[in-house]
């Protein structure tokens, strides 16, 4: 398997992890990116807190993942072994709140794409960029690079092409159309990990920007704990993104106010109160949960300690839809799961691979995406050295 050269398109973590464990095996590794630099999204992801991965036990970890071979690839290579991967270029890591894991305080994003680009330049990684793919096959590469047209032979490529968020960071997605011409199945980009669009009636101006702390959100399906914020469309807010997938799906989504309250105690704080105003009070519901029931409540519901008790806890949002695909932390859709094996290896070709984000898969924020889409990088490095 020595000295086998490999293109890998895309200079992202998945595009990075696969290209250091070959790279670490004796292959002759070269990137290949569109822009001017490396890792753009990389680090535009570090702007909402520059959580690398997750300390979350790891057969709940991998429950996270909408599709078996997410599941697989994050078994097989692990948050424990991205971190002492990390700690290996220099990149030293600490626990957060909910498990998340973080660089050290005052390590930032570019600092940790630059330790990783340097220890993959020391082992021999060649990168070319401004290089932008516009045909392949099974063994060749065709690039346009500063209007010439460049083709190059390899004896396995990656694709690591990103999804369609953050598009200033070349994420744009229109990678698709190389593929369908190739007979690949894509299937249209939708936001995920997006802020919640709320129907007009739960919109105040005058609570924009606070908070609901401690609530739950959730659906038949699916439950996230935590804090959301009053926005100007919605909510914002590890919870909301949390529920994507399920409004997706189509489910009803609602929010507990109290999740830490059973219903029979929220009744009787409310019927031993001199007030519904009272109770509400000594129930510490946040502006927002007031302003929303007060709306939501005919007079003689609002009232009624019972009826007001079961809404507190099974609030039903009135959801619009997610925010446009520009504006959201990833993306589903891509190219079809059913489309690659195990090993993230395109089915109806030899030697090429699609890693990261461009595939169709799902996970929310908290570490889960970024080491998602290493493990697919490590796995794909695998099907590579042992074919």
């Amino acid at each position: 398997m020595k000295n086998r050269i490999v293109g890998i398109i895309g200079t992202g973590p998945a595009a990075l992890m696969a290209g250091t464990i070959l790279i670490e095996n004796g292959c002759d590794v070269h990137f290949f990116d569109h822009k001017k630099a490396a890792g753009r999204k990389f680090l535009v992801a570090g702007h909402g807190g520059f959580n690398l991965t997750n300390s979350e036990e790891l057969a709940t970890f991998c429950e996270k993942y909408d599709h078996d071979f997410l599941k697989k690839a994050v078994r097989y290579y692990s948050p424990t072994d991205f971190t002492v991967f990390l700690a290996k270029i220099g990149i030293e890591t600490y626990e957060g709140t909910s498990g998340k894991i973080f660089p050290l305080k005052g390590i930032k994003p570019i600092e940790v794409l630059k330790r990783w680009l340097e220890y993959l330049s020391k082992k021999g990684a060649s990168f070319h960029y401004e290089h932008s793919f516009v045909e392949f096959d099974d063994t060749n590469v065709r690039f346009l690079h500063r209007k010439t047209q460049i083709n190059r032979t390899f004896d396995a490529v990656i694709f690591s092409l990103g999804g369609a968020s953050w598009k200033q960071t070349g994420s744009t997605g229109s990678w698709i159309e190389y593929f369908e011409k190739k007979g690949v199945h894509c299937l249209p980009f939708q936001a995920s990990n997006s802020g919640l669009e709320l129907d007009t009636m739960l919109l105040n101006s005058e609570l924009e920007g606070q908070q609901i702390k401690n609530c739950l959100l959730f659906s038949k399906e699916y439950s996230k704990m935590g804090d959301v914020l009053l926005t100007r469309y919605g909510i914002e807010g590890a919870p909301a993104y949390a529920m994507n997938r399920d409004f997706r799906n189509g489910n009803v989504i609602y929010i507990d106010f109290k999740p830490t309250l059973a219903v029979e105690e929220i009744e009787y704080k409310l019927k031993a109160s001199k007030s519904v105003a009272d109770g509400l009070k000594k129930l510490k519901l946040s502006k927002i949960a007031i302003d929303w029931l007060k709306k939501t409540c005919s007079k003689d519901e609002y009232v009624n300690a019972s009826f007001l008790a079961n809404r507190i806890k099974r609030f039903e949002l009135q959801i619009n839809g997610l925010r446009p695909i520009d504006e959201v932390i990833s993306t589903v859709g891509g190219i079809a799961m059913d489309e690659i094996d195990s090993m993230f290896k395109l089915k109806n070709f030899r030697n090429l691979y699609a890693i990261g984000e461009m595939l169709d898969w799902d996970a929310p924020t908290g570490g889960y995406l970024i080491q998602g889409a290493v493990s697919t990088g490590a796995v794909a490095a695998k099907g590579i050295l042992t074919t």
